[in-house]
């Protein structure tokens, strides 16, 4: 049975910037965006369409594998306009942790994408599918290339950042929770933001390779949203930062907190220091242009 494997990479922002609230009720924001290295891998089979028409199953219990699910959306989006698209199997296996601020669902969704233009031959364009991506979530068009991009409106507005990202080591620490970013975004306008982010200097930094630039200029403007409905991750990201982190930062809306260090060497080190039960500690790197080139493989 013909089938296709791509992998799902996850995303962090390097810089989140939550500015004015649109009519349709979203937020407007100006993001860095940037791939990681930890991904979901999607399995994407043709089998017999007398016997499944569309089953997605997951490796990870308590993942919904229902309409409600994006990566099942995804599929049915693109049989609005393909109907071949029918004996179709979807597997997700399950790395990113879910709730984390990773657009882990969304990656998932890009995958189903990606590889149905594959393996039916759609030749849709990346402009095309990144079209798509947007009527599914507002990171799917990011995930769909997730290298070093500036996103815009709700995120779904791409341009490019100029200089990739150099390869940055990080530990990625999720609480044994998830949080809402429906109620942190509520609550975003009930809280006084303390500190923006700089993307003009970020994107300097990233230009000149100074890293510290780089760091002093990152940020998430949601954390005090986050931090506000859950004060025990602003102790955590206290406790981080004390064993050696060189900048210590909230990915999306959370509650993942991210630990930049100088090499994995480090990462390691802090993961070791800071395992906690039922935690999910990773050490990830910033992903580039080479690891998209393995991405998807055909088996036939």
């Amino acid at each position: 049975m013909p089938k296709i494997i791509c992998k799902a990479y996850g995303k962090i922002n390097l810089t989140l910037d939550v500015l004015g609230k649109r009519p349709d009720g979203y937020h407007d924001i100006l993001t860095l965006f940037q791939g990681i290295s930890l991904y979901d891998e999607i399995i994407l089979t043709k089998v017999d369409p007398d016997v499944e028409e569309l089953v997605l199953t997951c490796d990870l219990a308590g993942l919904s594998t229902g309409p409600d699910n994006l990566a099942y959306q995804a599929a049915l989006l693109l049989r609005e306009n393909f109907p071949q698209i029918v004996g179709l199997r979807i597997e997700i296996l399950k790395r990113i942790p879910l709730a984390a601020g990773l657009a882990g669902g969304s990656s998932d969704a890009a995958a189903v994408l990606l590889g149905l233009n594959r393996l039916y031959n759609l030749e849709l364009s990346m402009k095309e599918l990144g079209k798509l991506g947007a009527r599914l979530g507002s990171d799917v068009p990011f995930c769909l290339n997730p290298l070093t991009l500036i996103g815009e409106g709700r995120g779904e507005r791409l341009s490019e950042a100029g200089n990739p990202c150099p390869e940055l080591w990080l530990v990625l620490c999720k609480p044994p929770f998830g949080v809402s970013t429906k109620e942190v975004y509520q609550h975003f306008s009930e809280v006084q933001v303390t500190q923006r982010p700089d993307l003009a200097g970020a994107l300097v930094g990233l230009q000149s390779g100074d890293r510290k630039l780089l760091y002093a200029s990152l940020g998430n403007n949601l954390e005090d949203a986050t931090f506000a409905l859950y004060p025990q991750l602003s102790i955590w990201a206290q406790e981080i930062t004390a064993l050696g982190a060189e900048k210590v930062m909230m990915a999306g809306s959370g509650p993942t907190l991210m630990a930049f260090v100088k090499n994995k060497k480090e990462a390691e080190k802090l993961k070791s220091s800071f395992e906690k039960p039922n935690w999910s500690v990773e050490v990830v790197r910033t992903i580039t242009s080479e690891d998209l080139k393995g991405r998807m493989i055909a088996v036939e």
